[in-house]
């Protein structure tokens, strides 16, 4: 039934991908399929939301991010139930996604040699990753085969590395993870482990007897499980769990953690100073609380865990 789904999800690009003979969705059609991001975008089309965006990002929990996300009404933005490599801190970065179906010769061969006609080298599950810039996150749906599935090993998840200096959502199964490990620095959330790799080519003969995985989509609208992606989503993974947030909310799930984790800050210093009562703090603030708020962000501008820049903007917004 998953696969199903996942065949009936990508049906529609079909029809496109045989006549256009590629996989990589084109730019006109990301820039149209991605209406409310107005910023920056890569030469491709996909969104790039700010380095400082990404930097500010790593504070943001789980919980924060998704009621904003379900605030907007994107209600299937995260995935949860993930193996992790090198989980220690908090990873952040741009979405660039690649999706496999389970093989099929005729359309693989397609692919194949429209990649090699357009100068793509090495095998397919190798060319979402060539595509890769500083800060991206490779983003997979690999269609849960386990025997011969995994399209990463230690190999790839080097250039992954090298190209992005981030790690990788994967939605399947991996090999070589010891040598994953072994990468200072990546990191990994993936469903599954499987010693054995996967058959992703076709050989001059022509025959595909293993073929076992055929990329379908480079950059193209994929889902994560129980989750929608898009290029460009900006991807949180952390404790275990995996958000994607669309481009547009970025800076507005950024700003809006940052005022949560300050009030609370300051009503937890409150509580242990017993100035207020626990029901005074987790309820709506007097006018008195906002102004004893606002003088303590004046206060402690410069120790606190967002700029004063940033204190500053809010400090503007607050009339007490």
């Amino acid at each position: 039934m998953k696969v199903l789904i996942k065949f009936l999800i990508l049906l529609a690009f079909f029809p496109l991908l045989l006549q256009a003979q590629q996989v990589q969705i084109a730019k006109d059609e990301l820039v149209a399929m991605t209406p409310e991001w107005k910023g920056e975008r890569f030469p491709d089309g996909r969104p790039k939301v700010s380095d400082d965006i990404l930097k500010r990002m790593k504070s943001v929990t789980l919980e924060e991010a998704w009621a904003t996300c379900r605030g907007a009404g994107f209600n299937y933005q995260y995935e949860g139930n993930w193996m992790q490599v090198n989980p220690e801190g908090v990873l952040v970065g741009r979405a660039v996604t690649a999706t496999f179906f389970p093989g099929r010769p005729d359309i693989h061969k397609v692919i194949q040699d429209k990649g090699k006609t357009d100068g793509r080298v090495l095998a397919p599950n190798a060319w979402a990753i060539d595509m890769l810039q500083p800060g991206d996150v490779y983003v997979v749906d690999q269609h849960g085969a386990e025997i011969d599935g995994p399209t990463v090993g230690d190999n790839l998840a080097n250039s992954i590395f090298g190209r992005s200096g981030n790690g990788m959502i994967y939605d399947g199964p991996v090999r070589d993870v010891n040598g994953m490990k072994e990468i200072e620095g990546f990191t990994a959330y993936f469903k599954t482990y499987h010693p054995s790799h996967h058959f992703g080519s076709i050989g001059p003969s022509g025959r595909a007897m293993n073929l076992n995985t055929t990329l379908v989509g480079i950059n193209t609208p994929t889902r994560i499980g129980a989750a929608t992606v898009m290029p460009g989503d900006v991807v949180l993974a952390r404790d275990g769990g995996v958000l994607f947030i669309p481009p547009h909310l970025a800076q507005q799930v950024v700003e809006t953690s940052e005022i949560v984790r300050l009030r609370d800050m300051f009503g937890h210093q409150r509580l242990r100073e017993k100035k207020y009562t626990a029901g005074q703090i987790d309820t709506r603030w007097s006018d008195e609380i906002e102004k004893d708020f606002s003088q303590w962000l004046r206060d402690n501008k410069m120790n606190l865990p967002v700029s004063p820049e940033r204190v500053e903007e809010l400090l503007k917004t607050r009339t007490w």
